[in-house]
């Protein structure tokens, strides 16, 4: 089962982050964290890696709706958001499908909300 919805795209890799983030606040998300995976490979164990950044986007409405529901989903939030060098002048773009992911807690309240986070983040992907 697939768990992700993703793109890839023939960009420069800093545009499509930014473009990313764009995306993800027209839909309601912010970014509240941004990992940066080549700096962190680098500067802790001395490894080149390809560009690799992991955005921790949240819709604090519907983050909200989620916490009321379920006050261990907190666990699973925020919906991460992957921007990669894949080689060849390919840059992918791969964000969580949370409807996939919440079958798994087997909390039929969170069904609607997962499905309105997956349809946003369908959304982020298909305007960059």
């Amino acid at each position: 089962m697939k768990y992700y919805i993703s793109k890839t795209l023939t960009r420069d890799f800093a545009a499509v982050v930014e473009r990313v983030i764009e995306a993800l606040k027209a839909e309601g998300f912010g970014v509240l964290t941004d990992i940066d995976v080549k700096e962190t490979m680098k500067k802790k164990l001395n490894i080149d890696f390809q560009d690799y950044r992991i955005l921790g986007a949240c819709n604090p409405p519907l983050a909200h709706q989620a916490l009321t529901a379920d006050d261990k989903i907190g666990t699973m939030l925020p919906c991460n958001v992957i921007v990669q060098d894949i080689g060849g002048g390919k840059i992918e773009v791969a964000a969580i499908d949370p409807a996939i992911s919440m079958q798994q807690v087997g909390n039929p309240a969170l069904r609607t909300i997962a499905e309105s986070v997956t349809s946003k983040l369908q959304r982020v992907i298909d305007a960059i």
